[in-house]
């Protein structure tokens, strides 16, 4: 999905790598998941049930310029 690539490319580039390395284990899981299911976390629409998704979802979501100004 086109639209996860613009949320998830740049979030790859400038955080991924200062990551800690459970949320880097955290993010190879999350992209285990339906593309629809990261398409709505990611816009808040709704969050993932697990907490440990959460987690990454949270910080993809501060770290993506999703977050308000």
């Amino acid at each position: 999905m086109l639209e996860l690539d613009l949320v998830l490319l740049p979030f790859l580039d400038n955080v991924y790598p200062s990551l800690a390395q459970e949320d880097k284990e955290r993010y190879w899981k999350l992209l285990e998941s339906e593309d629809q299911d990261m398409f709505g976390w990611f816009l808040k629409r709704m969050d993932p049930e697990d907490k440990e998704m959460l987690k990454i979802v949270e910080i993809i979501r501060n770290n993506t310029g999703l977050q308000p100004s």
